[in-house]
């Protein structure tokens, strides 16, 4: 199990990213939670296997039809045993 702190840059906020972003979650079997931050961007943390991982971070970088992804910056982090995936406010 891995733990990975992910943000994500660009038009993200009020186009269902949130949203998607826990349907793929879902899909893949990733734990964490999503949620906006003050700035503009969205921030994830993601807890699955590698292949789990990787496939949410390269959904990160393309997001719902609406987002219009800029940067994406990620790095390991400590796991945290999440037990789903949920979207925070």
């Amino acid at each position: 199990m891995k733990h990975t702190r992910v943000t994500v840059c660009g038009k993200v906020q009020g186009v269902n990213y949130r949203n998607s972003a826990k349907q793929e979650a879902d899909r893949l079997g990733v734990k964490g939670f999503i949620k906006n931050e003050s700035d503009g961007n969205v921030y994830l943390e993601l807890e699955g296997e590698d292949e789990q991982l990787n496939k949410m971070i390269r959904w990160c970088r393309i997001g719902p039809a609406k987002s219009r992804v800029s940067e994406i910056y990620f790095n390991e982090g400590e796991a945290k045993n999440f037990s789903s995936f949920d979207i925070q406010s």
